[in-house]
């Protein structure tokens, strides 16, 4: 077939021949199966991929100290600061918008359970609240509670959209989990699931490995991949179509998120930002999070390894950790922005490496489990585009009340199913406490996310009652 002959001598031109060395061993269904897949990549460029990728490998050694500025105080605004009356012009402007179906949200919900230490996506996981609800779960009531909140106000049926960008691995089990649930409540016509990119995986010499005889193995391609996947799969056209002006995108694996947080959202709108980064303060100077700032006078988000210890302690004149901005993966930005993302900067997007230990099929022909990292994977990341653009907010919350990762079995200790458990219950505590109830020491209490988005409309529920035992404060549609 003229195909092949022409596919074998693109791939002898770039040196990367062996991806067909078993062609002759396979069926004619593997043979067709695997020309598409090949097909899909983009074999012309994918030396060049490599080398843009190793370079970057090589560029994060190199000490940042001297090219890195805090983000300008009036580009930082912060919740633990804001006045009571500035926070409620933040939260009235995004409500106003979530009100006219103007914000969207989108989940990054690519993760698979691995760490956790199960075999589904991280999203359907339960960290065994009183409820038993699941991330997606949680989520999703956020949304119609805080539509329900904007819609109340301002007398209108304004939708939120949400999308959710899986990869090969969990899209499947995602789609098939939210239809026998019925979306936990939202509308299916504005639930939408995409699939993000794949990238070749490569050896330290940048030969593309083979998964089997008869295929190439891929891997997801990063968060950042949201870019190119916006476009590919017509989510940026359906956003348009829609009359989306602004979205929240988040990761599925902090409990504690607002999903679409009006006062977020208003914010960034107030300052006529095309991208925000919502971030907590870092607990010390060493906590190993990247720290939103600006490198060579643009914005972007810094490693922990990428400065000396000296920098991570500096102080400013409020005693206050100079470069304290820690990013939890929660952004605002404009769909004007993400298209001119995708017009003009996409391709131009910086990639990152990763050594890992990666299964392949060896010379002889034998599948391979390493154990030792033998080659790399390459990402890219979604914060890489606040570089392009001067219209870049950050927003400090308090970690009590916003974050909680969900990354480690509960053999880790920290960012996992009893740390993220814990915080959300002491975080409802909180509210019910500041509404007039109390509960007992012991007492797990659990809110609704149909019921309550952020403390409010809880007196009723709540107010000179005290809870000595495990409870789930449900909303009257629940009961």
């Amino acid at each position: 077939m003229s195909s092949i002959v022409e596919l074998k001598e693109k791939l002898r031109e770039i040196n990367q021949e062996q991806i067909l060395k078993y062609w002759d061993q396979l069926g004619d269904e593997q043979q067709q199966l695997f020309l598409k897949q090949i097909q899909s990549i983009d074999i012309k460029n994918i030396n060049n991929l490599f080398q843009k990728a190793w370079q970057s490998f090589s560029e994060t050694t190199e000490l940042l100290d001297e090219r890195i500025q805090p983000v300008p105080d009036e580009q930082f605004g912060s919740e633990v600061t804001a006045d009571p009356a500035e926070l409620e012009l933040y939260r009235n402007i995004g409500l106003k918008e979530i009100s006219q179906g103007t914000v969207a949200v989108l989940l990054l919900a690519g993760g698979q359970g691995t760490r956790l230490g199960v075999p589904y996506p991280k999203g359907m996981y339960s960290v065994n609240l009183p409820s038993g609800k699941s991330l997606f779960q949680i989520q999703a009531e956020r949304i119609q509670c805080l539509m329900r909140l904007a819609n109340t106000k301002y007398q209108t049926d304004g939708k939120i959209t949400w999308y959710l960008m899986t990869s090969g691995p969990t899209h499947a089990t995602t789609e098939d989990f939210l239809k026998q649930n019925q979306y936990f409540g939202l509308n299916s016509d504005n639930v939408k699931l995409f699939k993000q990119g794949l990238l070749p995986c490569f050896d330290f010499n940048g030969k593309i490995l083979l998964d089997e005889k008869h295929s190439v193995s891929l891997a997801p391609d990063g968060n950042g991949g949201i870019y190119k996947a916006l476009e590919v799969n017509g989510i940026l056209e359906d956003m348009k179509q829609r009359g989306i002006k602004y979205v929240h995108i988040h990761s599925v694996d902090n409990i504690l998120v607002k999903v679409a947080d009006p006062v977020f959202i208003g914010y960034c709108i107030h300052k006529e930002a095309e991208c925000g980064a919502k971030v907590v303060s870092k607990q010390e100077p060493t906590e190993a999070v990247g720290v939103v700032c600006k490198v060579d006078n643009h914005f972007g988000v810094v490693e922990y390894s990428e400065i000396t210890e000296q920098t991570a302690n500096l102080r400013d004149s409020s005693n206050n950790l100079m470069f304290r901005a820690g990013n939890i993966c929660n952004h605002f930005f404009t769909v004007s922005f993400l298209e001119t993302i995708i017009k003009e900067h996409e391709p131009s997007l910086k990639l990152h490496v990763a050594k890992k230990k990666i299964p392949h099929i060896d010379n002889d022909g034998n599948k391979i489990k390493p154990t030792n990292p033998n080659g790399i994977k390459v990402e890219k990341f979604v914060f890489d585009v606040f570089e392009f653009t001067n219209k870049f907010v950050t927003w400090e919350v308090p970690r009590t009340s916003e974050f909680s990762a969900l990354k480690n079995a509960d053999s880790a200790g920290k960012d996992c199913p009893s740390t993220a458990r814990r915080d959300l219950l002491q975080l409802h505590k909180t509210y019910i406490e500041n509404a007039g109830g109390n509960v007992a020491d012991n007492a797990d209490v659990e809110i609704s996310s149909l019921l309550s988005y952020a403390g409010e409309n809880l007196e009723d529920k709540v107010k000179g009652k005290t809870f000595h035992t495990q409870s789930i404060i449900l909303s009257d549609k629940e009961q």
